[in-house]
C-alpha cells in the first residue's frame, strides 16, 4: 500500500485535512485504528463552533479559530451538515467575573470576533429568560454557533472517499521507519509506504511523534464528563451559555444541540490513560451544580444520557502545527483541544498548504466536487416528500427506531455510503437511531439485524463499536 501522504487519525482534524488532500492530484489514506471515524474527542465535546474571543491573541488558537469560522460555513454548505448560528453568552456571577468579561472582550476585538458586547442584567434575561438569579451582566458573541461535529467528520471523510482518498479502519500505526526519502509505517493493517505523514493522532499524538524519535509533544489527557438530556429541556436555552472560564477550559456550559436537545458539562479533570472514557460520580455531580447556577430549570430527570470525551491538551497551551524538528515531511497537528473543532476546517487548509509547499506545488484535480450529497432526513420531511420518498422505496416507510423516526432506508443508506457504517455505533452517529430517549431500547436489535443482512455476516459478527464489542455471542437453547 503505497500512497503520497498518510494522515494518521480520522476525528474531525484528519477527516477535513483528508478532504482537503483530495482537492489535489495526490494519493491519501487516512488512517484510523478504531473500527470507524470520529471515535476519540470528536463523537464526546461540547459541539460548540466558538467566535474566538478566548484564545489569547497572536497565538494559532486565536488565528485558526477566527479563520474557522469563516471557512466552517462554506463547509457544512458543501457537505450538508447542519449548522445553527445561536450565539454564545459568558455570564458573569460578581462584579469580579464582570471585569474579567471586559478583558475576554478586549481579546475577542484584538482578535478579529465581530460583533461583541457586554450585556446588563436586564438585557440578559430577555436573552434568556431561564438564566439564574445571581448573574449580573455577560459578554455576547453573536457569531458563535452550534454543529454536530461526528456527522461533520462522517460527511468530510464521506466527501474526500468520493474523491479518491481511502479510509482504513482498525489500522494502528506500531511503528516508522523512514528510509530514501520515504515513510514505512508498521500498522496492524499491514505495511504503508508514504512519502508525507500527517499526525493527527488526538490524545495519542505525543506517542505517534514519538515513533520518528520526535519527543517535542506533550500532551496532558484532559477528561471531561456531559450529560445529554431531552428534547423537552432543549427551550431552556436558545444560546450556549457558559461562566467566566478558568485555567482548565472554557467551564461548564449549557447549550443547545442542532438537533434539539440540551446539552450540559464539561468537567476537566487531568487523567493518565488517553483512552479511558468511564464518566465518574464526582464530575457528573460538578457539571450538574454549576449547570444549575446557569439555568437553575436544569432536571437531570430528563437525562438520556451521560457520556464524557478525553481532550489533548498541549503544554504549550496552544495547537502544534507544523513539520517535525525531526523530520520536515512529517507534520504534526497535535494538541487540539478547544477550539479545536471551530479551527478544524482553517487547520485542513493550513497543514494542505504546508504539503503543497513542501511538494513545491501540487496539482488541482479539475473533477474535485466538494458537495456530499445530503442525507435522507426523514424526519425534517413533510407528509407529501415522504408519501413520493416511500413509492420510490418502500424501506423508507419502515420506521425502525421510533423516539428519532429513523426509517430502514435510512439505515440502509448510511451503511453503504462511501465510508458507511459498520457497526452499531456508526449507525447511530450517521442517522441518530438509538439516539432517543429510550437509547435503542426498542430498535437496537433491529440495527444489528439490518447490519447483518446489508454486511453479508452473521449477527454475532456484529459489533457496538468494532473490536471485542459484540452484541450478540450465540443463540440460547
Amino acid at each position: 500500500m503505497e500512497y503520497d501522504v498518510a494522515v494518521i487519525g480520522a476525528g474531525v482534524v484528519g477527516s477535513l485535512i483528508t478532504r482537503e488532500l483530495s482537492r489535489y492530484n495526490v494519493k491519501t489514506a487516512l488512517l484510523e485504528r478504531c473500527n470507524d471515524c470520529a471515535m476519540g474527542a470528536t463523537k464526546a465535546n461540547s459541539a460548540i463552533v466558538h467566535a474566538g474571543f478566548d484564545a489569547v491573541p497572536g497565538t494559532l488558537k486565536a488565528k485558526l479559530n477566527v479563520r474557522g469560522v469563516e471557512l466552517m460555513k462554506t463547509f457544512c454548505k458543501e457537505l450538508n451538515v447542519p449548522l445553527q448560528n445561536n450565539g454564545a453568552l459568558v455570564v458573569a456571577f460578581s462584579e469580579g467575573e464582570k471585569a474579567h468579561l471586559e478583558k475576554l472582550l478586549d481579546r475577542g476585538v484584538r482578535n478579529g470576533v465581530p460583533g461583541l458586547y457586554v450585556a446588563d442584567r436586564e438585557e440578559l434575561v430577555k436573552l434568556e429568560p431561564n438564566i439564574g438569579d445571581t448573574a449580573v451582566a455577560a459578554l455576547v458573541a453573536p457569531t458563535s454557533s452550534i454543529v454536530c461535529p461526528y456527522e461533520l467528520t462522517i460527511a468530510g471523510v464521506e466527501n474526500a472517499v468520493t474523491n479518491g482518498a481511502e479510509f482504513i479502519r482498525n489500522c494502528q500505526v506500531t511503528a516508522i521507519d523512514y528510509t530514501d526519502g520515504e515513510f514505512t509505517l508498521a500498522t496492524t493493517q499491514g505495511e504503508i509506504k508514504a512519502d508525507y505523514v500527517i499526525n493527527a493522532a488526538g490524545v495519542h499524538s505525543g506517542e505517534v511523534a514519538a515513533l520518528i524519535g520526535d519527543n517535542s509533544i506533550e500532551i496532558v489527557v484532559r477528561h471531561g464528563d456531559y450529560y445529554l438530556l431531552d428534547k423537552s429541556q432543549g427551550t431552556l436555552a436558545s444560546h450556549t451559555i457558559f461562566q467566566c472560564p478558568t485555567e482548565m477550559g472554557k467551564g461548564v456550559l449549557v447549550s443547545p444541540t442542532v438537533d434539539g436537545n440540551l446539552i450540559v458539562g464539561p468537567s476537566a479533570e487531568d487523567i493518565d490513560d488517553g483512552d479511558d472514557v468511564a464518566t465518574t460520580e464526582f464530575g457528573l455531580d460538578k457539571i450538574y451544580t454549576m449547570a444549575i447556577k446557569s439555568v437553575p430549570k436544569v432536571s437531570l430527570r430528563n437525562a438520556i444520557t451521560s457520556f464524557s470525551g478525553n481532550r489533548a491538551h498541549p503544554t504549550t497551551d496552544d495547537f502544534i502545527i507544523g513539520s517535525s524538528a525531526v523530520n520536515e515531511k512529517f507534520i504534526n497537528a497535535a494538541g487540539i483541544e478547544s477550539p479545536g473543532l471551530s479551527s478544524a476546517p482553517a487547520i485542513a487548509e493550513m497543514v494542505a498548504g504546508i504539503v503543497n509547499d513542501l511538494a513545491g506545488g501540487l496539482e488541482r484535480k479539475a473533477d474535485f466536487n466538494p458537495v456530499r450529497p445530503e442525507p435522507v432526513r426523514f424526519r425534517h420531511m413533510s407528509t407529501e416528500e415522504r408519501a413520493e420518498l416511500i413509492n420510490k422505496n418502500k424501506a423508507y416507510g419502515r420506521i425502525v427506531c421510533r423516539c428519532e423516526t429513523i426509517t430502514e432506508g435510512e439505515i440502509v443508506d448510511a451503511i453503504h455510503a462511501p465510508a458507511g457504517a459498520r457497526d452499531v455505533d456508526g449507525v447511530k452517529r450517521r442517522t441518530r437511531a438509538g439516539m432517543g430517549r429510550c437509547q435503542g431500547g426498542f430498535c437496537g436489535s433491529k440495527v444489528v439485524e439490518i447490519l447483518a443482512r446489508e454486511l453479508g455476516v452473521s449477527m454475532n459478527e456484529i459489533t457496538k463499536f468494532g473490536g471485542e464489542s459484540r452484541i450478540m455471542y450465540d443463540r440460547t437453547k
